[in-house]
């Protein structure tokens, strides 16, 4: 073969690649979750290690207790903020509601394309919190747990997801994407252990082995 039809099946091989790769791309997941990256699998071992081993008790919790939405940035609430923080080309109007863009749920893989799909999670869910010391915290440091978006503790997630989770912890329930949960459990080890929150002996059993496997 001339070395001029060579180079220029390879070029047309080369363009071809390109336009398959940029294929898979389009394709691909529309946006991806954006929390705060958990500390390390050993890092979340120590810590675990030196959390409280306490029964849980549920006696006088109210959600109202944990004041949410509060403003983040400018007119954007902690919802709005996450929204944006966690979505791909996200369109927000004056008021800093989303008008379009889309979110990738990493519990279970589906991407959205409206805001009413997605819900906020309290990756510590906020009864469980009460449940392991935050009920003896004051107002305000309850609701600066709920509204943490320095901690990896609020994240975008499919909103019937979120639903089903509820109030449990990694002892019931984890995410069904399991590609994601070593990322899940090291956040939750991060944020109970930053907050001074306990864990029950099921909850641990249930970190303990998850991280395990980290």
């Amino acid at each position: 073969m001339p070395k001029f039809y060579a180079r220029r099946r390879l070029s047309i091989l080369g363009a071809l690649t390109a336009l398959i790769a940029s294929v898979a791309v389009l394709n691909g997941p529309t946006a991806s979750a954006a929390l705060p990256t958990p500390v390390s699998a050993a890092t979340a071992r120590t810590y675990l290690a030196s959390l409280t081993v306490a029964t849980e008790n549920r006696t006088g919790y109210a959600r109202d207790l944990f004041p949410t939405w509060i403003t983040i940035s400018g007119t954007c609430n902690t919802r709005e903020y996450i929204l944006k923080r966690d979505g791909s080309n996200v369109v927000t109007d004056s008021a800093c509601a989303a008008t379009s863009g889309s979110w990738y749920s990493p519990y279970d893989g589906a991407t959205w394309t409206a805001a009413s799909d997605v819900d906020i999670d309290h990756l510590v869910p906020l009864a469980e919190a009460w449940d392991s010391g935050a009920s003896a915290w004051t107002t305000a440091r309850r609701q600066s747990f709920a509204n943490d978006v320095t901690r990896p503790q609020l994240l975008a997630v499919t909103d019937n997801v979120n639903q089903s989770k509820g109030d449990q912890d990694p002892a019931t329930w984890m995410p069904s994407l399991t590609s994601y949960r070593c990322t899940y459990v090291r956040a939750w080890v991060q944020v109970k252990y930053y907050y001074g929150l306990s864990v029950d002996s099921a909850e641990k059993t249930a970190l303990t082995n998850y991280l395990a496997n980290c």
